[in-house]
């Protein structure tokens, strides 16, 4: 099955110059712990609410002069609208996350896929119960510290 019939295609995403109060507020107001941080339709980053309490919180930042852009995580992790449930299962795997955006071979945002989309929309709960318990696993850098 291809993401793009899994994924969740309307995505309410946030400007890179918007402050972590503006983000956070989203967040809340959508239920939801993660943002795509978007410039247009293209792709820059993250911001979730672990990222806020870490990169803003911890550290005393002002939630209204702290941009988003300061505190998202740039390390772009996606997949294509193309691509199979099982290369989106891969990579949330691999980089411990359960959320995944997904993009146009152009690259412009074309909606997110969760691990939820993954289970109710493939019906494989037992393989997506396994790629949870992979996701939830302590990353060996976190064991290390």
């Amino acid at each position: 099955m291809q993401l793009r019939e899994i994924m969740t295609a309307d995505v309410e995403v946030i400007r890179p110059e918007s402050s972590v109060t503006e983000a956070a507020k989203k967040m809340r107001s959508l239920n939801v712990g993660a943002l795509p941080v978007c410039d247009g339709r293209r792709l820059l980053g993250m911001i979730t609410d672990r990222d806020i309490t870490v990169r803003a919180t911890a550290e005393s930042r002002d939630p209204d002069k702290t941009l988003v852009r300061d505190c998202m995580s740039p390390e772009l992790v996606y997949a294509f609208e193309d691509q199979n449930e099982k290369e989106a299962e891969r990579l949330m795997r691999e980089k411990q996350i359960r959320r995944l955006p997904v993009l146009t071979r152009d690259k412009q945002l074309a909606g997110i896929v969760s691990l939820g989309d993954l289970a109710t929309k493939t019906g494989d709960v037992q393989q997506v119960g396994r790629t949870t318990r992979e996701i939830s696993q302590p990353s060996e850098q976190a064991s290390a510290a």
